[in-house]
């Protein structure tokens, strides 16, 4: 990925199940690929360019491009373009990162979960045409996704950004149909920048010149910096507030406006996110009919995103209870998830947070501790950088309990009388976890 006690009897409740058929063999390239370079993140094009240049420069043969980036919201968008393509009768492609149960959910081939062989072959072509040279794991799996997605009709072409945009991998591609900007926090200062326009600049680094690009909801400071970056590009702006703009289910930018009905991923902060995907995709010119933009909202599926569980976990709690789960883990999706909890006030909410090591704990649970009824730290054991529990309860400045697993966490709130709901969040490591020890794998 790219960022992501005592068990008792709830380890026996919770056993994973077996990793899929191949998944070993891809698993053991990984291993392999993380020795030739020192570094998990190097912000660089260089390698990757030249490895492309061996591979046939497969970057130059996709289908149209609409490229995203940002902080929060960057998966979401691309699934709601994605399903917005779908409806339409597209073949569309999509990578994404980081994945959460297996390397295979990064890249959808023409719709459909790149298989196990498959993507088996490309790791083991690209490592033979790379020949030990120095490059990161995103790099070649980034080659491997532009592999593929030249060998594969498809009609369009999704791109999430790892991290950043100016160094990312993904930005090897020529001019995308069009680029994406989400919501902008501060997050990965330690590569990024320690201030929201630092951050902002790196992000702008997708833009094209004269390539569209739709810009959502933005602190002041962050939108002067991309409205600046565009107009130094000739980057034509489609930005939320003045270009566009979606509230109590209807959309209006210049082409018109449109009725769309409540959006498949729950939360406030998405009706922003499937408004950029509506402007990106206006702004392409590849003319989708107003009722697939509108069926996108609607069918749109992303995992660990407000996720509600129905599996091994959430039968650990009393019946009437609901499990709920989400990866966010930085301050500005601390600050989405308390607005979403706004709503939830028919029963108490109880979190239980798990985070990765360099994370700013404190930042992503000031909004929310507030409106919890009661919080509980946990990391599980194989919770990739797992930060200590007891390093969240500090943060938490002493208002967390320790769970140290979820499925502790769990029994303890099955005691409890009054029916709640139950949000994991923090980490998308975490959620990868929760999601196996559940059962609800990403499909």
């Amino acid at each position: 990925m790219n960022d992501t006690g005592d068990a008792g009897s709830a380890q026996t409740a919770t056993t994973v199940p077996p990793a899929p058929p191949g998944s070993s063999r891809i698993e053991g390239l990984v291993a392999r690929l993380h020795g030739l370079h020192p570094r998990l993140i190097d912000l660089s094009l260089d390698r990757l360019v030249a490895l492309l240049a061996k591979l046939g420069s497969p970057e130059q043969r996709l289908p149209p491009v609409v490229h995203v980036a940002g902080t929060n919201g960057k998966g979401s968008t691309c699934a709601f373009l994605r399903a917005m393509g779908e409806a339409a009768g597209l073949r569309v492609h999509v990578y994404t990162s980081p994945h959460l149960v297996r390397f295979n959910e990064r890249i959808r081939l023409a719709g459909r979960l790149v298989s196990d062989p498959v993507l088996a072959a490309a790791l083991e072509e690209v490592e033979q045409v790379n020949a030990a040279a120095p490059i990161t794991v995103f790099e070649v799996i980034t080659a491997v996704a532009f592999l593929l997605f030249a060998r594969v009709p498809a009609d369009l072409c999704v791109l999430e950004v790892g991290l950043g945009g100016r160094g990312d991998a993904t930005n090897v591609i020529p001019p995308p149909a069009a680029t994406a900007i989400t919501s902008l926090s501060l997050d990965h200062r330690e590569l990024l920048g320690e201030t929201l326009e630092a951050i902002a600049a790196e992000k702008a680094g997708i833009l094209k010149p004269g390539v569209p690009v739709a810009i959502g909801a933005q602190a002041e400071p962050a939108r002067q910096v991309l409205l600046a970056a565009a107009a130094g590009r000739a980057a034509p702006v489609r930005l939320r507030g003045r270009d566009w703009d979606v509230a109590a289910g209807r959309y209006h930018d210049a082409a018109g406006s449109l009725d769309l009905p409540v959006p498949a991923l729950p939360g406030p902060h998405q009706w922003d996110n499937a408004g950029i995907a509506i402007a990106a995709l206006r702004a392409t010119g590849l003319g989708l009919p107003d009722r697939a933009l509108a069926a996108g909202v609607a069918g749109a599926n992303w995992p660990a995103r407000l996720q509600r569980l129905t599996g091994r976990l959430a039968a650990l709690l009393p019946p009437g209870w609901e499990l709920w789960l989400d990866g966010g883990h930085n301050p500005g999706a601390g600050a989405a998830l308390a607005a979403h909890l706004v709503a939830w006030t028919d029963r108490p909410v109880h979190l239980v947070v798990g985070m990765k090591q360099a994370k700013d704990t404190a930042e992503f649970l000031r909004p929310l501790l507030g409106r919890a009824a009661s919080l509980w730290a946990v990391a599980e054991p194989g919770q990739h950088l797992a930060l200590p529990v007891e390093t969240i309860v500090a943060a938490s400045g002493g208002a967390a309990r320790p769970g140290p697993r979820v499925a502790d966490a769990l029994h303890h709130l099955a005691r409890e009388a009054i029916p709640a709901r139950v949000l994991i969040c923090g980490s998308l490591y975490l959620a990868g976890e929760v999601l196996k020890q559940d059962g609800s794998l990403p499909a």
